[in-house]
């Protein structure tokens, strides 16, 4: 069976001039018509490639043109359908986010991350409790996020969180800049933990939460747990996988 296929690109100059190329190669079954989508760009706009074509049921290949690349695929369209015909199959669960200001409640999803962050200068006080019991009972910090197994290599490594296999059924917790307690270094959860994070003294010090590119300003308390219901699938050339390059990320010095 032949793939049809649908291009899209991140406004990277590179990436738009790709563009055309592939799609006078290969033709462009558009949004609509095409059995896989392949992204040009980064992790960023793989990001909003996931978004943009959440329940659809299609899924994407990357091809890197920005700066790290974990969730994309090196660039060589000479051969992309031979590449398409093995590539191996990724799943990836977003999390669901529900933020409570005084006046509403948020929805929004995260295949990466959700982040809770401070609003001004003085640090956040925060309140961890885990399926219905309180874990950490004052967490003084900048913030504190919780990832995905595909979000583990973002902004959780660059704040020292731990690197999680794609199908390691974990999400990772990890705190940013934390004052007290001084040596909790965050946990790792099991991906059908009820997570509930309260901000304590939200008048005097105020939290932001955001999932992925939605931000609530100004919240009371954060529910965040794995969306089973929803799921997407990246595409990664044989002996490429997420996996690989999670485990080669470890072994960098």
């Amino acid at each position: 069976m032949t793939v049809k296929l649908h291009f899209v690109a991140s406004e990277a100059p590179e990436a738009q001039a790709m563009l055309p190329r592939l799609r006078d190669r290969f033709g462009d079954a558009g949004p609509g018509g095409a059995s896989v989508i392949v992204a040009l760009g980064g992790d960023g706009f793989m990001l909003q490639t996931l978004h943009t074509f959440l329940g659809k049921g299609v899924p994407i290949y990357g091809m890197n043109f920005g700066s790290v690349g974990f969730l994309m695929n090196e660039l060589h369209p000479d051969d992309l359908p031979k590449r398409l015909a093995v590539a191996t199959e990724a799943k990836v669960h977003p999390l669901l986010m529900k933020a409570v200001t005084a006046s509403q409640t948020f929805e929004a999803i995260a295949f990466n991350e959700v982040s809770l962050l401070r609003e001004t200068r003085q640090a956040a006080k925060l309140r961890i409790t885990l399926d219905g019991k309180v874990r950490l009972n004052e967490l003084i910090c900048d913030g504190i996020l919780v990832s995905t197994p595909a979000g583990s290599t973002a902004y959780n490594l660059s704040a020292h969180g731990p690197i999680l296999p794609i199908d390691s059924a974990l999400l990772a917790m990890t705190p940013l800049s934390a004052f007290r307690p001084r040596r909790w270094r965050g946990a790792l959860l099991p991906r059908q933990a009820q997570i509930r994070i309260e901000i304590l003294e939200p008048q005097k010090r105020p939290v932001s939460a955001t999932a992925d590119n939605t931000e609530v300003r100004d919240v009371i308390h954060v529910e965040i747990a794995e969306d089973r219901t929803t799921a997407m699938t990246m595409l990664f050339d044989e002996g490429h996988s997420l996996d690989e390059r999670i485990l080669a990320e470890q072994f960098l010095y």
